[in-house]
């Protein structure tokens, strides 16, 4: 499937406008309700069945919270769901992941240094990985091992670890951390839409019938919200690391992977105490600063240099796509390669000549011929369409070199 450059560009902006929004809906709804359920307190007036009360001060006015662990005696007349901020979360996140990495797969998703497979098998695996990835996790969940929560947060974490490496060996590198977001999301959002919604209408169909409701529903939605609750921060980490190739393309970048999860434990553990009535675990934040600095550290190593055996097997293993040959073989693809390595190289390269760059802006080089067709997109968005690069257009870029880049991927497109 082929989408006009500018219209793919608007479509993606959409999608990732929907899932901020969803995104910041559902995560301040989670956050507000673990942190008022530890913040319960209880009183001698509390109605019968109810667990613990708080009051709350905001925009001018006084709220007085009750929580029932189980149902009030009766349903009331008005019941507020949270649900939708979750579900349209993820759905407009699979909606992004397929206008970015599945439409665009060959400069994305597919790494054939790596694996090199068609790009319809490696969208395959990822659909395949979101949901046998959640399947696994119910069923550990729902085992022997998933009453003991300590055991249970430490075999996930050791599960998501090896995960990260098993996609570093499939997809590219920035599709790794994101697949792996990707796949807690799911997880996360279908405990909403599989299990504590779900009990939730239990409990509500047994008020309506006049049963008392079972309390193991109550219980099994409060052990998939906490695990919601800590795995929140990282995906986020996940979601934003494709704009920071330190976090993701290089060589520990599995390591990363780990501290970040384990950066997402410490930062709510400190708050989800502090609302609890436990006290202010400060060394949290010392833990989170050292963990964060290993990260760092782990980053100033380089990806490991391939082999002259697997080097030469990468140059001659993946096969231009039709497009890529179009673009190269324009007539005017000369001179396009020239502007690109006079304007972009400078940044756009193994090693950036812009004092203080280390790496190149999003891992994007663009010194070859090769490199600079695979990112024609790109180069025609933000340099041709728009004006976005060079930043402040440093490097000089006349308004008629805009124009050729335009011309030449637009004529070689036809």
């Amino acid at each position: 499937m082929t989408l006009d450059p500018v219209v793919l560009e608007w479509l993606q902006f959409a999608a990732r406008w929907l899932h901020v929004i969803t995104a910041i809906a559902w995560i301040g709804s989670s956050f507000y309700f673990i942190a008022l359920d530890l913040g319960l307190r209880k009183t001698p007036d509390l109605p019968a069945g109810a667990h613990g009360e708080e009051w709350q001060v905001h925009g001018g006015g006084f709220y007085h919270i009750q929580k029932y662990l189980v149902a009030p005696e009766r349903l009331p007349e008005h019941l507020t769901w949270f649900k939708w901020e979750s579900y349209w979360t993820w759905v407009s996140g699979f909606i992004l992941l397929a206008l970015t990495y599945y439409l665009g797969a060959e400069l994305y998703l597919v790494d054939p240094n790596k694996l090199d497979i068609p790009v319809w098998g490696a969208v395959v695996i990822s659909i395949a990985s979101l949901v046998l990835g959640w399947f696994a996790y119910d069923w550990i969940c729902k085992s022997p091992l998933g009453r003991d929560n300590v055991q249970l947060m430490l075999l996930l974490f050791a599960i998501l670890v090896g995960l990260c490496w098993v996609f570093m060996q499939v997809f590219s590198d920035r599709a790794a951390f994101l697949h792996l977001g990707a796949v807690v999301a799911t997880w996360m959002s279908a405990n909403v839409f599989l299990l504590i919604i779900p009990n939730q209408k239990i409990v509500v169909a047994d008020l309506k019938a006049g049963r008392t409701p079972n309390a193991k529903y109550g219980q099994i939605a409060k052990q998939r919200s906490t695990h919601n609750n800590y795995l929140t921060l990282p995906v986020l980490f996940f979601m934003l690391s494709n704009h920071y190739p330190l976090s993701y393309s290089t060589q520990y970048s599995v390591a990363i992977a780990a501290l970040v999860l384990l950066m997402g434990f410490t930062i709510r553990h400190f708050f989800n105490t502090m609302h609890s009535g436990g006290g202010r675990p400060y060394w949290t934040w010392g833990a989170t600063a050292a963990l964060f600095a290993l990260a760092v550290f782990l980053s100033t190593f380089p990806p490991v240099t391939p082999s002259e055996d697997e080097a030469d097997a990468a140059a001659g293993a993946p096969a231009q796509t039709t497009q890529v040959a179009a673009l190269m073989s324009a007539s005017d693809f000369d001179a396009i390669t020239s502007i690109v390595t006079s304007r972009c190289a400078m940044c756009h390269a193994a090693e950036p000549g812009w004092d203080g760059m280390a790496h190149p802006p999003k891992g994007v080089m663009l010194e070859t011929p090769e490199q600079i067709a695979a990112h024609a997109r790109a180069i025609y968005l933000q340099s041709g369409r728009s004006h976005a690069m060079p930043p402040a257009n440093l490097s000089y870029m006349e308004p008629q070199e805009r124009r050729a880049i335009i011309a030449w991927y637009e004529n070689a497109l036809r």
